[in-house]
């Protein structure tokens, strides 16, 4: 009873320090001070419209739920089957699972060797000899056998909470992994519907350059048929063979460009370029989103996996911070074996004579300069991490401000060149039938149909950038928040359909 009492208040201490683990616990920082203002109150709730195809209004508005595939908005079933083969076929996704794995192991072998007592069991056969002399015994040399088995156990009591902290670090990084996981999806989906929607912007302009090209041509044999019979000069003849070959000059590099972007959709799916099943897109192929969602700062941060992954590095830098803490307090081991020796092993498990021990260490540093310097590494290593957590929420709500602000302008440029489209078409019909009539010189048609061939070209960048515009603003805003669970079960859910 006295040698419990004695020993009462070093049990209560080590009780204490049993249920609590050193450095601070982590809290998720406080964005208010950095988003401080809602993006969707900065822009228009809605978008000019213009009566051309990708012209309608849009309207931005703060969604009730998100629907993780968001592609699907652009009612493009080309679209919605490439995206979901990606995700089933990239390599890159399955890299980014691969790590998500690797983190999840990591976590659970920390777990397996820190959390519980590790038993081990141990068998071992010797041969020896022995020689009495050499203690002033009497008797001869003697070689025997000697066999052991034995049971061992040991734990860590964990009194300053160190594994623990070293635990709750780990799961910091697989919830970074299944956060860089989920971007990667998230950024895969976007890189193929923008380029899909450049490829369709290249097919458009390509047709368009034929045409121009075909009418050029058609106008160069009526030039020569004119300067032939003596009604038109040489210079006009030159003037338009020139006009003709700078634009056959730009089809090979569009039709380069063309190619090219099927080549990057197939490696995004997972494909060999030249894959003769991979679709091709059409600006057809796309319908304008009516609607586009629009969060405030508070929520983005819960949504977007680039924050969410910022995030968690910021977690994992504040337990490892209190692992470095834990490791300035006692560390108390226990360690414990029971087992049977025997000159042979038949006699092992029967009549061997049994062996047993027990152990106890604390271990409390008193000088070592490097535990410390530790500490002061792993504080700086937080504060770098807390550093970069700003830095990735400002950039975040940046890039939203830029996109929304693409969204108005874009409209209004739209509307701007279809105006400016209908205006060249105008004034090209009204200078083909002037030069027609002998009203009209060709220098005069020239000049229109250049001007023409700009409004056609500015028309058609200005609907595919209205599509990149929206694509760009589904993946700013990221996906439901903190719904991993959710996000996973969508991408099961896009494997099965595509299966």
């Amino acid at each position: 009873m006295k040698y419990l009492e004695a020993r009462m208040p070093a049990l209560v201490f080590a009780g204490l320090l049993a249920g609590c683990a050193a450095g601070p616990d982590f809290v998720r920082p406080d964005v208010s001070a950095i988003a401080t203002t809602d993006p969707g109150a900065m822009f228009p709730t809605q978008t000019v419209s213009t009566p051309v195809a990708h012209g309608g209004a849009q309207h931005l508005k703060r969604p009730t739920t998100v629907d993780m595939q968001w592609w699907r908005a652009f009612d493009s079933e080309k679209l919605t089957a490439l995206i979901v083969a990606a995700l089933a076929n990239s390599p890159t996704i399955a890299a980014a699972q691969a790590r998500l794995r690797q983190a999840e192991e990591t976590l659970a072998a920390r777990n397996g060797a820190t959390a519980y007592p590790l038993v081990d069991a141990n068998l071992n056969a010797q041969r020896q000899q022995a020689n009495p002399a050499a203690q002033g015994l009497p008797g001869n040399t003697r070689t025997f056998d000697l066999y052991g088995g034995s049971i061992g156990i040991r734990y860590n009591f964990d009194l300053a909470g160190g594994n623990r902290r070293a635990l709750e670090a780990l799961a910091a990084q697989v919830d970074y992994q299944r956060f860089q996981w989920e971007g990667a999806q998230r950024a895969l989906a976007a890189n193929i519907a923008s380029t899909a929607i450049v490829q369709a912007r290249l097919a458009a302009q390509l047709k368009a350059s034929e045409a121009i090209l075909h009418g050029q041509q058609e106008q160069l044999d009526v030039a020569l048929e004119r300067v032939r019979l003596g009604e038109a000069a040489p210079d006009d003849v030159l003037a338009l063979r020139t006009q003709l070959e700078q634009t056959r000059a730009g089809i090979p590099t569009l039709r380069n460009q063309h190619q090219h972007t099927g080549h990057l959709l197939a490696v995004l799916t997972g494909r060999a370029p030249g894959d003769s099943d991979l679709p091709s897109f059409t600006l057809e192929d796309f319908v304008l989103p009516a609607e586009l969602p629009v969060v405030v700062s508070s929520e983005l941060v819960r949504r977007r996996p680039d924050i969410r992954a910022s995030e968690a590095l910021l977690h994992a830098a504040n337990a490892e911070y209190g692992v470095a803490v834990a490791n300035l307090y006692p560390q108390l081991n226990l360690s414990a074996s029971l087992g049977s020796q025997a000159l042979s092993s038949a006699a092992l498990f029967g009549s061997g004579s049994l062996v047993w021990s027990l152990m106890g260490q604390i271990t409390q540093p008193l000088f070592n300069p490097g535990l410390p310097a530790e500490k002061r590494r792993a504080l700086a290593a937080f504060d770098a991490a807390a550093a970069n957590y700003h830095s990735v929420v400002l950039e975040s709500l940046r890039q939203v401000a830029d996109i929304l602000r693409s969204v108005e302008n874009d409209a209004q440029v739209l509307a701007a060149q279809a105006a400016a489209g209908r205006s060249a078409q105008e004034s090209l019909t009204s200078m083909q039938h002037k030069y027609r009539l002998g009203a009209a010189s060709y220098l005069q048609l020239l000049i229109t149909q250049q001007q023409a061939q700009q409004a056609e070209f500015g028309l058609i960048a200005a609907q595919a950038q209205r599509l990149s515009d929206s694509v760009a603003l589904f993946d700013a805003m990221g996906g439901p928040s903190g719904d991993s669970e959710h996000v996973r079960e969508t991408v099961h859910l896009a494997g099965t359909e595509m299966r």
